[in-house]
């Protein structure tokens, strides 16, 4: 089972089954402050939900021929939020990185030292040769991420996301393996 340990506070690894119960629980507690971004709250409504939602991500992993697309961030032992893939291009070899953390842990560089080992985990074991991420253009906190690790900012898709009863335009950000290979680790 993938396990990728950062440091040791800090460490990402596949969602089980048996997760489900917490990771509903944390996506409740934030329902209201995630809904802000994230189109797909509506759509969780018990552990049941929460349960197929992991299911999914481990057929994932077949998808890749054994690599995780999306696990869990645990911090102190506890899952605090999810980074994954959602979508790879394997023809193309391009890689749509997404995420979320609890509102609580923020401020922590957690979704940082997360984003730089999934970004390391993309280029070097799922062979990348670009990694994508999209943001709302107003979702300043999440903007921040991919300007902090050196992605470039390459425009933006209008319309690009549905949140309930508005659609937002999306930031697209690019990173090459070339550029990433350069660049201090």
């Amino acid at each position: 089972m993938f396990q990728y340990t950062i440091n040791e506070d800090l460490t990402l690894r596949v969602f089980r089954l048996d997760d489900a119960e917490e990771f509903f629980q944390l996506t409740m507690k934030n329902k209201t402050y995630l809904k802000e971004w994230l189109g797909w709250l509506d759509y969780t409504q018990t552990v049941d939900d929460t349960k197929e939602n992991i299911r999914q991500r481990l057929q994932g992993i077949l998808e890749t021929g054994g690599y995780p697309k999306s696990v869990a961030i645990l911090y102190k032992g506890s899952i605090t939020g999810t980074i994954g893939y959602n979508e790879i291009n394997r023809t193309s070899k391009i890689g749509k990185i997404g995420y979320w953390l609890g509102e609580e842990y923020q401020g922590n560089g957690i979704m940082t030292k997360a984003c730089q080992a999934f970004i390391s985990y993309g280029f070097t074991e799922l062979n990348l040769n670009r990694i994508e991420i999209a943001a709302a253009t107003e979702n300043k906190k999440s903007r921040a991420l991919p300007e902090r690790l050196g992605f470039t900012e390459e425009g933006i898709i209008r319309q690009a996301e549905w949140l309930y009863d508005h659609y937002v335009d999306h930031v697209i950000y690019g990173l090459l393996r070339e550029e990433w290979e350069k660049s201090p680790k």
